[in-house]
């Protein structure tokens, strides 16, 4: 972008040129900005819209704006889509007048996607997908996927979906419709090896388990609940076949994600002769390709996670071209560089998959999060990545709210456009503008600091904040806040308090501004009740005097678990609330059982 002397005055449009003047595309494209500017035909200000073949592919546009006219170029429908994007943006910024300046534009990553768990309890709304879809093509988004597990209608298999309030086919193709109004290429995501557990905990599938028994995780913990199909029944990639068979006529998209990360149990299981003679990275590709031969039958290249891929990395090399690797990783550090150069070395089309750093945390964990998607962003675009996938979870009961993850969806859509542009972003002031509509930006602010919360408490954790652990923890358990001092955990609720105050100051807008007032006064809340928890558990370990008694935190659990009740319900379907609200009743219970 270069400025240039002058500003072109939105009162003064008299005309829309077309180059060609019948292009349909052409047609459409002045049919939106018709919508943003008033043309008065007796002014002198031109806006011209040309198409050409010449610039930086598809996606590309060129913007040139001067006293007395504004002209954008561009070759095809994506690029006029993002061009117009650029100009409303100005639009809405610099009324009633915008600064003369030439722009150059296309992105660093050709697929800028978004990836929505909707499986760990929460099911958004046709209402609240809608929304988001809005919002995110607005910030040049174009791939969606919604992660399932078993919150899909499946006809026959009831049992599975049953009270989880699933996505149908009639939702998920009028979703489709919408996304592709907007843009945005809608990928159906069913995972389809491990993380079935809630599969194989009925009868009727128990048999396609890898485990019956117990098994141990990669971090040493026995578990007993299967979540691993054994991939040498031939019934398990039936029954993943005869899903994607249901499935996939309900996505125009040509892409299918099938998961297939953290098959934990492989060779613990039925599969542990195979996995002895053959090795557990052979059984693993081997069950890949039946089910990517699954998805051809419908025309469908599969997208996988990479950490099996990574573990056994001599298997890279016989990768098929149509197998598009999602390289994730959720701390500040993961090394998407070494990753990303395995993957380019033997040229293969790959995504970086960075998070919100959203889930397992109440207000998020801002510091994580935003170094996260800026390293994958620099390595990503270093090693010719052809994807970047913001992903979004929601494990142990999904209870944070959406809104704690805008942060991570605008930064990262403008680092998946322009890293050099966007990296120092300012991302309180963007939240607070194109989404909170606040003029105040106290909003975005807010939200950014919940998240930074934690780190006034010097205890560092992976994949979740120190709140979040001190909740999941039993209350006589102190291993998970080990060296957080009772000072510390004064600091962070003083600066919750802090933070509460300057809610009241916060001017939100737009059709949900009471509701993410509310969503943040919850958050607040919990992280709060966190705090005290903390300060019970240190008191506890230390000896030092019971500041907060049971019979307070019990009183103040009972109103937040009502709370969390009522503001889940605005976004969300009802199935799974249960299940969330069974985390903090898990809570309550440990309060009773002291006070009773």
């Amino acid at each position: 972008m270069r400025t240039v002397d002058g500003v072109f005055l939105l009162r003064d449009a008299s005309s829309i040129l077309l180059k060609p003047a019948r292009d349909p595309l052409l047609v459409g494209a002045a049919k939106g900005l018709r919508k943003l500017v008033r043309v008065r035909p007796d002014r002198c200000g031109v806006i011209t819209l040309q198409r050409d073949p010449r610039g930086h592919g598809d996606q590309s546009y060129s913007l040139k704006i001067r006293s007395d006219r504004i002209h954008l170029q561009a070759s095809g429908e994506a690029g006029f889509r993002y061009g117009l994007l650029t100009l409303t943006q100005l639009i809405r910024a610099n009324r009633p007048g915008i600064q003369a300046m030439d722009i150059e534009d296309w992105p660093d990553f050709p697929v800028r996607g978004v990836m929505l768990d909707i499986s760990r309890d929460k099911v958004p709304t046709l209402g609240t997908l809608k929304r988001l879809i809005e919002m995110l093509a607005g910030w040049k988004i174009n791939q969606l996927q919604l992660y399932m597990e078993h919150t899909f209608a499946y006809t026959g298999h009831e049992e599975v979906w049953r009270g989880a309030s699933p996505l149908t086919g009639s939702q998920a193709r009028e979703l489709d419709r919408l996304c592709h109004g907007h843009g945005i290429e809608l990928v159906p995501n069913q995972n389809s090896f491990g993380h079935m557990e809630r599969w194989l905990k009925h009868r009727r599938y128990a048999r396609l388990a890898e485990c019956t028994g117990p098994w141990k995780t990669p971090w040493g913990e026995v578990r007993r609940k299967p979540s691993t199909l054994n991939p040498l029944h031939r019934d398990s990639a039936r029954l993943v076949s005869s899903l994607y068979d249901q499935l996939l006529p309900n996505f125009s998209s040509k892409r299918l994600n099938v998961g297939c990360d953290e098959p934990w149990e492989i060779g613990q299981g039925r599969s542990r002769g195979a996995c002895e003679r053959q090795g557990a990275g052979r059984v693993y590709f081997d069950y890949l390709m039946k089910i990517r031969r699954a998805a051809g039958r419908h025309g469908s290249r599969i997208l996988c996670w990479s950490d099996w891929i990574f573990k056994y990395p001599d298997l890279i090399q016989e990768l098929p071209d149509d197998v598009t690797p999602l390289v994730w990783g959720y701390e500040a550090d993961h090394p998407f560089d070494r990753q990303c150069a395995r993957l380019r070395s033997q040229d293969l089309n790959y995504y970086v998959c960075p998070g919100t750093s959203s889930w397992c945390s109440f207000g998020g964990r801002t510091r994580n999060c935003l170094a996260n998607l800026r390293n994958a962003a620099m390595q990503g675009r270093r090693h010719r990545a052809e994807g970047y996938l913001i992903t979004d979870w929601g494990d142990y009961g999904h209870r944070q709210y959406l809104p704690v993850s805008y942060a991570g969806f605008l930064y990262g859509a403008a680092l998946a456009w322009c890293a050099k542009t966007n990296v120092n972003l300012d991302v309180a002031s963007e939240l607070s503008r194109h989404v909170f509509e606040d003029p105040t930006g106290i909003s975005g602010q807010v939200w950014l600091d919940a998240g930074r919360v934690p780190d006034l408490s010097g205890v560092v954790l992976n994949n979740r904040s120190l709140l979040f652990a001190c909740m999941q923890a039993s209350l006589g358990d102190v291993s998970s806040v080990e060296g957080l001092a009772a000072g510390k955990a004064e600091r962070m609720a003083k600066r919750i308090a802090e933070l509460k105050s300057a809610v009241s100051k916060a001017r939100f807008g737009g059709v949900d501004r009471g509701l993410v007032k509310e969503e943040l006064r919850v958050t607040l809340a919990v992280m709060n009740h966190a705090c005290q928890r903390a300060q019970y558990n240190v008191a506890g370990r230390t000896g030092g005097p019971m500041r907060i008694s049971v019979r307070r935190l019990e009183a103040d659990l009972e109103r937040l678990t009502e709370r969390h009740r009522a503001v889940w319900l605005a976004r969300n379907r009802r199935g799974g609330l249960a299940s969330s609200v069974g985390y903090y009743e898990r809570n309550l219970k440990e309060y009773q059982a002291l006070t009773r």
